[in-house]
C-alpha cells in the first residue's frame, strides 16, 4: 500500500460531495434561520462580501463573521445568521438561475454576499466525521477581493472561493458541476487550514497539527489492518508510551485505539459492500484474528451485524436499480430541467439524493 497523507486517506475512506445551492445578497436588516439539515449533511457558509453575526444556540456570545470567513457546521444544528441590528428582516425573494438560486432583498447599507451550500457524507461515515470534528468550525482565508500577501493554504482557499464567487455570478455551461466540484475541494482546504492553526480545535485537526504525532496518525490511516501496539506507535513518534497516550487524549479527545477502531470499521463497511468479498476476508483485512471477533466488534460499533449491513447495501442498490428501470428510457428525469427545482418540496437530483429547497423558507 502506498503511504499517503491522513486527509487524503480519510477522503478515500469516506468520499465527500460538495454542493453550492444558494448565493445571498442582502441589505440590512436581514436574517437567516436554517437547519438542521439531512443527517448526512454538513452545512457551510462563505462570506465573500459584508459581514454577518452567528448566534450561539447555547446562548453564548455571538460570533462576528467577516469577508474571508468560512463557516462549517459538522454538528448540523439549527443556526441563525443576521446583520446584528435586531430589526425585523426585510423579506427576501428567490430568483432561480441556471446553476444555483439567488436570494435577494431590498435592504440598505453594506450588503451581505454569502455562498451557502453543504457537504454530503454517506452514513455511517458521517458519524465518524462528526466524532472527530468540532460542531462549529470557522477558518479565515482573507479578503477574496484583495491581492494581499496571502501565502500557503489560505491563499489557495481564497483563490478557490474567488473562483466560486465569479462562477456563481454567471450562467456558464457546466457551471453547476464546477461549483459542486469546487465545493468539495473547499472542504479539504478548510480542514487543512484549520489543522495548521495554533488553536486547532480538539479532534483530528489538533492531532494533525501536532508534528510529533504525525507518524502515528499516518500509520493508523495507512495500515489499519496491522496489529498496532501503543509502544510501536510511541517509537514512531520518538516519545514514551505514556506521553503518546496523553497527547492523543489531549489533542484528539480519544485514545489511539479508539481512532484505530473507527478507521477499521469504516474500511470494513466499505469492503462489505463488495459481494465477492467474504466476511472472513474483511475481518483479516482490518486486523481481526477471527471472524467472530470482527463480527462482535462490528455489531458493537455499527449497531448491526456485518451480514445485516451487507444486506442493507444490497437492498439500497436494488431499489436504485428498480427506480431507474421504472422511469422513461431506463433513466430518471433530469432534475436540472425541472422548472420546479427550487420549489419547497423535496426532489431527486442527478445523484439520487433528496434535495430540499431549504433556503426558500429559511432565508427571509
Amino acid at each position: 500500500m502506498v503511504a499517503i497523507d491522513w486527509l487524503s486517506r480519510l477522503f478515500e475512506l469516506m468520499p465527500v460531495r460538495g454542493r453550492l445551492d444558494l448565493r445571498c445578497s442582502y441589505g440590512a436588516p436581514w436574517r437567516i434561520d436554517q437547519g438542521p439539515g439531512e443527517v448526512s449533511e454538513i452545512p457551510y457558509h462563505a462570506v465573500v462580501g459584508g459581514s454577518a453575526v452567528l448566534e450561539d444556540p447555547a446562548g453564548g456570545r455571538p460570533l462576528q463573521l467577516k469577508v474571508g470567513d468560512i463557516l462549517l457546521l459538522p454538528g448540523n444544528p439549527r443556526h441563525v445568521l443576521h446583520d446584528g441590528s435586531g430589526a425585523p428582516p426585510v423579506p427576501a425573494r428567490n430568483r432561480p438561475a441556471l446553476n444555483l438560486t439567488i436570494s435577494e432583498n431590498a435592504g440598505t447599507g453594506e450588503r451581505l454576499d454569502l455562498l451557502c451550500g453543504y457537504f454530503v457524507i454517506a452514513p455511517p461515515h458521517d458519524r465518524l466525521m462528526r466524532n472527530y470534528l468540532p460542531p462549529r468550525l470557522v477558518v479565515h482565508a482573507g479578503d477574496y477581493r484583495a491581492e494581499s500577501a496571502r501565502t500557503g493554504t489560505a491563499a489557495q482557499l481564497a483563490g478557490l472561493v474567488s473562483l466560486m464567487r465569479s462562477e456563481s455570478a454567471a450562467d456558464h455551461l457546466g457551471g453547476r458541476a464546477m461549483l459542486n466540484a469546487l465545493s468539495t475541494a473547499m472542504f479539504a482546504l478548510v480542514l487543512r487550514l484549520a489543522s495548521e492553526a495554533d488553536d486547532a480545535p480538539v479532534g483530528l485537526l489538533a492531532l494533525a497539527g501536532h508534528p510529533r504525532l504525525a507518524p502515528a496518525l499516518a500509520a493508523l490511516f495507512n495500515e489499519p489492518g496491522r496489529v498496532w501496539s501503543l509502544p510501536e506507535l510511541a517509537r514512531l513518534c520518538n516519545m514514551s508510551r505514556a506521553t503518546l497516550a496523553r497527547q492523543f487524549q489531549e489533542k484528539l479527545g480519544r485514545s489511539a485505539s479508539d481512532l484505530l477502531t473507527d478507521i477499521r470499521m469504516t474500511v470494513a463497511a466499505n469492503e462489505l459492500k463488495k459481494p465477492s468479498v467474504s466476511t472472513g476476508v474483511v475481518a483479516d483485512a482490518v486486523g481481526y484474528q477471527s471472524e467472530a471477533a470482527f463480527q462482535r466488534a462490528f455489531k458493537s460499533h455499527m449497531g448491526v451485524t456485518p451480514a445485516q449491513w451487507r444486506k442493507a447495501q444490497e437492498v439500497s442498490s436494488a431499489d436504485l436499480f428498480a427506480m431507474r428501470r421504472s422511469s422513461p428510457n431506463g433513466t430518471r428525469r433530469d432534475a436540472g430541467a425541472d422548472e420546479s427545482r427550487n420549489s419547497p418540496g423535496p426532489r431527486q437530483d442527478e445523484d439520487g439524493d433528496r434535495e430540499r429547497a431549504r433556503h426558500a423558507s429559511l432565508h427571509r
